[in-house]
């Protein structure tokens, strides 16, 4: 009887796979694919944000994050964004716990199956963990106390916002519903204001190691900018959940926005500096990308470039809140997620178009002050406010609980953090050939060919005791004399060694040595 049952079910699934669209479903699983990139793009680009000792955490967090993501939205988080069945507008329930019940339609005017919409939305929480993982690391942070951060995070935090406005939660339904395109509110807010709460319960930086303190290296921040706006393009391009008009007028919200943001960001930085500064340029990229992810699917193509110089002018500034407040938000995600991601909701009360709106032929709304719904402002600000003091209260809880556990106290110690992350929790590098001899001059002196020492040492303690020279210093003046490099003497005896030390000794002496006055009659 249950092999009958089993072979109904899956002649009905063969069924729907008949009916459905197939450009739904490659819409779905290709630009999954494609967002995806996004993780390692921000692994590079918070990697060359960092100081050379701790690269490669930033990388490991950020990849391991997705990892995290991946396992929490299989077990339960699809289910607590997505549910169904819920009754209630804060969260959903468990009915699609393990990914059950998700090979079918969503509902049966749906052209594509369940399961491929929840790996898109899976792309979602990625991203975001990976935004917010760079900033508990940020160079002080413990892996383990973070890992678990990560997971209760996306399962209190993130899941219930998702919920809120694209579940069928509170913020979908009050008045004429929050517009949030691609993830204003659960993307980057929530990112934003975390990342700044976990930074502070971290801690500042000890400043006494932060003498000369800058990225090191921007090839890198510009490669991680570069995979970023990649995925950009279908995070937002694609997040109307269709092959309409709508995908490519998106993308190229996207595009303009990011484009003045970077001009914006780099202008206001070559006021102050009178330079072309290449980390300004990728900032304000980011900024203006950020900003179109609420708005690239709700406001015509002309408010973007609005949104783009406002976006890479207040997120500049913003950089400065850390400072005020004492927080040492060292990757700015604040600044550059957080901000960006209130602006961009922002501008959909203000410049917010039920045309562009509909662009997909499914959504209906009012649209925002262009077509006179002037409620929409208070709407998006309630919103604004709701996930921010949301992330920031549960976040800081989070903090304060997984802290107090033995074992899981978020900060490295004073000497972890002097040699860097990356060998106090990894102990590798990302740069594996410098990070052998961090100081070069841990092992003595490096014009000296470390073969030769143990011989000069024996030498000097042997023919001349108690000399304040060095045999190492005569030596090393030997041979840069005769414009030879050390490497050419590695062959050398220990007979030829003292010949050569014997005969600078006897030259030093004789200059040295005064010479007699001439006498008065001469």
């Amino acid at each position: 009887m249950s092999q009958v049952v089993q072979g109904l079910a899956r002649r009905k699934l063969f069924a729907e796979d008949e009916d459905y669209n197939d450009a739904e479903v490659l819409v779905f699983t290709v630009a999954s694919s494609m967002i995806w990139i996004m993780i390692p793009g921000l692994a590079f680009l918070y990697s060359g944000l960092a100081r050379r000792k701790s690269a490669l955490s930033m990388i490991w967090i950020c990849i391991m994050s997705s990892f995290i993501g991946v396992f929490q939205w299989y077990f339960w988080g699809y289910s607590l964004a997505f549910s169904t069945t819920s009754s209630n507008g804060f969260i959903g329930d468990l009915h699609f716990f393990g990914f059950q019940n998700l090979l079918g339609r969503a509902s049966p005017d749906s052209d594509y199956p369940q399961i491929a919409f929840a790996i898109f939305q899976l792309q979602f929480l990625l991203v975001t963990l990976a935004i917010l993982a760079g900033g508990c690391i940020a160079e002080r942070g413990r892996f383990l106390p973070c890992m678990v951060f990560l997971f209760c995070w996306a399962t209190v935090v993130y899941c219930p916002v998702v919920f809120w406005i694209w579940g069928g939660g509170w913020a979908a339904k009050f008045k004429s519903g929050v517009l949030d395109y691609a993830g204003g509110g659960p993307v980057e807010i929530l990112s934003g204001v975390s990342a700044f709460v976990y930074s502070a319960f971290l801690g500042r930086r000890n400043e006494t190691l932060m003498i000369n303190y800058r990225p090191h290296n921007i090839s890198t921040i510009f490669l991680g900018t570069s995979l970023l706006y990649v995925g950009w393009l279908f995070f937002n391009g694609f997040s109307c959940a269709n092959a309409s008009l709508k995908v490519p007028y998106s993308m190229m919200n996207t595009h303009i926005s990011g484009a003045f943001g970077a001009v914006a960001w780099c202008l206001l930085d070559f006021r102050l500096e009178n330079k072309w500064s290449m980390v300004a340029v990728c900032s304000g990229c980011i900024s203006g990308l950020v900003a179109a992810t609420p708005s690239s699917g709700m406001i015509p193509l002309w408010a973007s470039v609005i949104l783009g110089i406002t976006a890479g002018i207040v997120c500049n500034l913003c950089t400065k809140l850390k400072y005020l407040l004492r927080v040492d938000d060292s990757l700015d995600v604040m600044a550059e997620h957080g901000m960006a991601g209130i602006v961009g909701l922002l501008f959909n009360a203000l410049f917010g178009s039920a045309t562009v709106i509909g662009y997909d032929n499914v959504t209906v709304h009012e649209g925002g002050w262009l077509d006179h719904n002037w409620k929409q402002l208070y709407i998006q600000i309630v919103y604004i406010l709701a996930t921010t003091a949301y992330s920031g209260v549960v976040t800081a809880i989070l903090c304060f609980v997984i802290n107090k556990i033995p074992g899981l106290h978020l900060r490295i110690t004073y000497n972890a953090e002097e040699v860097g992350v990356d060998e106090d929790q990894i102990g590798e590098f990302a740069y594996d050939y410098v990070e052998v001899r961090r100081d070069f001059l841990d092992w003595g002196n490096p014009n000296v060919n470390p073969n030769l020492q143990p011989t000069l040492s024996r030498i000097e303690e042997k023919d001349y005791p108690g000399d304040p020279t060095s045999a190492t210093e005569i030596y090393q003046a030997v041979n840069d004399s005769s414009n030879n490099s050390t490497a050419h003497h590695a062959d050398d005896s220990e007979d030829m060694m003292r010949e050569k030390l014997s005969k600078e000794r006897l030259h030093q002496n004789q200059v040295e040595q005064p010479q007699p006055e001439p006498s008065k009659a001469a």
